[in-house]
């Protein structure tokens, strides 16, 4: 599992499936290969819907923006 975390507060947001961190992966751009973390805002969630991403992720990407007009969200691995 992938536990995702809001960056600039420290914040724990849940987890998401390898499948759903593949995804994201795919879609977003990383800056190096060791990259564990993405913005968000609006527009971004709107893309990711569109491109098909399940309704569990979009909800949790919801939920970590909230009403702010962007937000880091940094992953890293539960064993």
């Amino acid at each position: 599992m992938i536990k995702l975390f809001d960056k600039e507060i420290g914040a724990d947001l849940g987890f998401i499936s390898e499948e759903q961190l593949k995804f994201l992966a795919d879609q977003l751009e990383e800056e190096s290969p060791d990259d564990t973390d993405y913005y968000f805002n609006s527009a971004t969630i709107d893309l990711l819907a569109e491109r098909g991403a399940d309704e569990e992720l979009l909800a949790k990407l919801r939920q970590a923006l909230g009403s702010k007009e962007g937000v880091e969200i940094r992953w890293e691995r539960e064993e």
